[in-house]
């Protein structure tokens, strides 16, 4: 008790417990996922409805399942909640945090970022993606998606009222259909600002499928292993972060092999001084 009495006092930071993988010692584990804003909802979200059905005021579903179905079996004797930013508190706030999706439907991210004074990467809208804010590196590199045109007969563009409403704008460039063939995920794992005892652990994208991307680096069984044994090399201290490559194949988000130098897009750690 003493030790640890000196080193609170002398603000020693102790080492973070299982700081690759989402395996918890101890602590609430709080899931915060977008909400999806009222223009697009499905009549199932409104709380009048009959069939109301409360996963449906959720954007990132696909990113929100897939991780909470990894966090809930890792960590069975652990009380592991889903919110939306709305319904987040004080004591959310003060246990591990794992935020899904970006500032502009996640309030909570959005609030966080900032507190997160050494992190070398900022997400920020640009008038060259409408549907998604891009992120943006201290040294001033932007990293977009990729976008290839449709071949094949001409679709109608859908009018803009449309494309408001899906949120697909994108989708088209100059009256073209085009299709996304890779998106940009960031990941980060650091200490929680609230409570440096825990972590807070970010997944993102510019669309959805660097959302999903982002969380399936450490929960798809194919590639987690190899994953967390190069961010266990390359990171020591436990904290990170990493903007990554997601391939976009068939519409589906492909899952980032951090061994294949070209899947790292950039790399930072507070325990290093240089910026890769």
């Amino acid at each position: 008790m003493a030790g640890l009495r000196d080193a609170v006092r002398q603000e020693v930071k102790l080492p973070l417990s299982t700081p690759y993988a989402f395996d918890f010692e101890s602590g609430r584990i709080s899931i915060v996922c977008p909400e999806v804003p009222d223009y697009g909802r499905s009549p199932l979200a409104d709380v009048d409805n009959p069939n109301y059905m409360r996963l449906y005021r959720y954007a990132d579903l696909d990113a929100l399942i897939e991780m909470w179905g990894h966090v809930r079996a890792s960590n069975p004797e652990l009380r592991v909640r889903h919110r939306l930013p709305s319904e987040i508190s004080a004591d959310h706030l003060s246990g591990h945090l794992i935020l899904i999706g970006g500032v502009a439907w996640n309030q909570v991210t959005s609030r966080l970022l900032p507190m997160l004074d050494d992190l070398p990467v900022r997400q920020l809208s640009v008038p060259a993606v409408a549907d998604g804010e891009i992120f943006r590196t201290r040294d001033s590199r932007d990293f977009l998606p990729l976008w290839e045109e449709r071949r094949g007969a001409a679709d109608d563009e859908p009018s803009k009222a449309s494309l408001d409403a899906s949120q697909a704008h994108d989708a088209w460039s100059n009256g073209a259909r085009r299709d996304l063939i890779e998106d940009v995920a960031f990941f980060a794992r650091l200490r929680n600002p609230y409570n440096h005892s825990r972590t807070i652990t970010i997944c993102n994208g510019v669309y959805s499928r660097g959302v999903l991307g982002a969380v399936r680096i450490l929960t798809d069984d194919a590639i987690r292993e190899r994953n967390e044994a190069y961010l266990a090399n390359r990171f020591p201290g436990g904290q990170f972060a990493l903007l990554m490559r997601v391939p976009v194949v068939n519409g589906e988000a492909v899952t980032p092999d951090l061994e294949i130098a070209g899947n790292r897009l950039f790399e930072w750690s507070p325990d290093e001084q240089d910026i890769a």
